[in-house]
């Protein structure tokens, strides 16, 4: 696997260890005026900490930052630790379809609300994924190539991820991915009415 998927180290922990399933995406500016796109249904985690602001996420998710900044790589290093499949995703076109996913994700509503809002385009992408813990870390130099606001990078060489584990067993996943479509049940039958 080569497909990398950048999201805070904060995230990247919530989602390593279980507590979330959900990945929400805006997009960066280097994505075009296209936006966000879920090109790819499996990727490594490339967690960073580019414009992550420990207020940004909820107060349990800051605690668990304190804990982990300090054993965090510096900006020098690449640590990959996870990979995810993409189970099931939404274009949300209204905030409060995004508003009735919290709970299962660590950021705040503020932040939620002001990626809503930005750019041209008033939506917010809501991924559920299946998350795996490779057999071992790997850490590489980080290099110019993976920097700029951008979701997705490519890597090489391959990662192997032959005998990666999921973090959640089948039946944790399944409750937690429930939750994701229960939350999401007004939005799908709007986007139906539309499409009808």
């Amino acid at each position: 696997m080569r497909i990398a998927f950048k999201e805070w180290a904060v995230v990247v922990d919530a989602l390593g260890r279980g507590e979330q399933i959900v990945i929400l995406r805006k997009g960066g500016i280097s994505e075009g005026a296209g936006g966000f796109q879920v090109e790819h249904p499996q990727f490594l985690l490339f967690p960073t900490l580019y414009h992550q602001q420990r207020e940004q996420v909820v107060p349990a998710a800051q605690a668990r930052y304190d804990v982990i900044a300090p054993g965090l790589p510096g900006p020098e290093t690449l640590r990959l630790e996870f990979f995810g499949a993409v189970v099931a995703w939404r274009r949300l076109d209204s905030l409060a379809a995004a508003e009735r996913l919290r709970g299962q994700h660590v950021w705040r509503d503020a932040v939620i609300a002001e990626r809503f809002e930005w750019g041209r385009n008033r939506n917010i992408f809501a991924l559920a994924v299946r998350i795996h813990r490779l057999p071992q870390r790997l850490e590489w130099p980080m290099r110019p190539e993976f920097g700029g606001c951008k979701s997705w990078v490519e890597l090489t060489p391959d990662v192997d991820v032959a005998g990666a584990l999921p973090v959640l067993d089948d039946a944790a996943f399944a409750a937690k991915l429930a939750a994701f479509h229960a939350a999401l049940v007004p939005e799908t039958m709007a986007t139906m009415a539309r499409e009808t």
